[in-house]
């Protein structure tokens, strides 16, 4: 599961601390991240980012000082125009809200955290300098009062209303298989957006990788319940058939990567045909899998292709391979 900056920020606050939650709320011109963008700083410590260089310095600066000031302001919302005052070439503006974050903000991070985990587009209201925020469902433009947000317009100030909201969390995307190349999948796609599920049968490697272990049973059923994306790369390539005819059968399913070569799609596409899969769902298979561009045989480039490839096909949606190439190494 893709950890994210409710999850992240429980656990710094469940250990009795405070963390930093730094929002980018609006931007004009070119600048180095969205509005939405979330970063967490604490004294040691960060995760995410709002655009790295001169302006993530200044900022993870400034979150650190609130925390190590007890009498400070509970926020802040800063504006940094990147140009005159950063000496960065975006030449873009950029307004953030810095707030400081304790254990009486764990009811609405849990609640976050929740929506998060079940793909939900959110939205954090509340008024600044108050302890009222809430997360409702639906996501639209970030608003103070009822005007949208704006990196020029008048400052939020204690007891505006502020609404920010949090898109949905990317794509299903089950991952079967925590080999070598299974790890080095894991860590690639973890920032990614996507809400992936990663299962082994083997317990042993299960428990060494962080992987869910499940039998055999378990996780064809997992296969059958279809889902944007599936990546089979098991151990064992019976395991692989089993799991690829699963979730080509599925309703509603998407697409399937297959970790191995050109024969092995021959072997399979042959065997899929044969057990009643049709022409349209074998042209949901891609394997071998990632970005044929990219060459080399190492985990973690074989990772990097596939992260490559996925972020393509989730941000301009292209047809699978069709039947008559897959037929074509028959």
């Amino acid at each position: 599961m893709r950890r994210s900056w409710p999850h992240v920020a429980i656990e710094h606050l469940a250990s009795g601390g405070s963390v930093a939650l730094v929002t980018v709320l609006a931007t004009e011109g070119s600048a180095p991240r969205e509005a939405g963008a979330r970063m967490l700083a604490w004294p040691d410590g960060q995760w995410g980012t709002v655009g790295g260089g001169n302006l993530e310095h200044q900022v993870t600066r400034q979150a650190r000082r609130m925390l190590e000031l007890a009498e400070a302001r509970a926020f802040a919302v800063q504006d940094y125009p990147l140009g005159p005052f950063l000496a960065q070439c975006c030449g873009g503006r950029v307004r953030l809200l810095i707030e400081r974050l304790d254990s009486a903000d764990l009811g609405w991070l849990a609640d976050a955290a929740r929506r998060l985990n079940a793909g939900e587009a959110f939205t954090v209201s509340g008024r600044l300098g108050a302890r009222d925020r809430t997360v409702v469902a639906g996501a639209a433009t970030p608003t103070v009062g009822d005007r949208p947000m704006t990196a020029r317009g008048a400052k939020p100030d204690t007891g505006d209303r502020i609404a920010l909201p949090e898109a949905a969390a990317g794509p299903r995307l089950l991952l079967f298989g925590a080999g070598h190349v299974g790890q080095a999948l894991a860590l690639a796609l973890t920032p990614l957006p996507f809400r992936f599920s990663w299962f082994d049968v083997r317990p042993d490697v299960a428990a060494a990788s962080g992987a869910a272990q499940a039998s055999r049973e378990a996780l064809l059923d997992r296969a059958a319940e279809g889902a944007p994306f599936t990546l089979i790369l098991t151990h064992d390539h019976a395991l692989d058939y089993d799991l690829t005819l699963a979730a080509l059968s599925a309703s509603g399913g998407g697409w399937v990567g297959l970790i191995g070569s050109a024969t092995k799609r021959a072997r399979f596409t042959r065997r899929l045909l044969g057990d009643g899969v049709g022409p349209a769902e074998v042209a949901r298979l891609s394997c071998p899998i990632g970005l044929t561009a990219i060459e080399g045989k190492a985990p973690e480039i074989i990772a990097v292709s596939v992260a490559a490839d996925l972020l393509i096909r989730l941000q301009t949606p292209t047809p699978a391979v069709g039947l008559e190439n897959a037929l074509a190494s028959l």
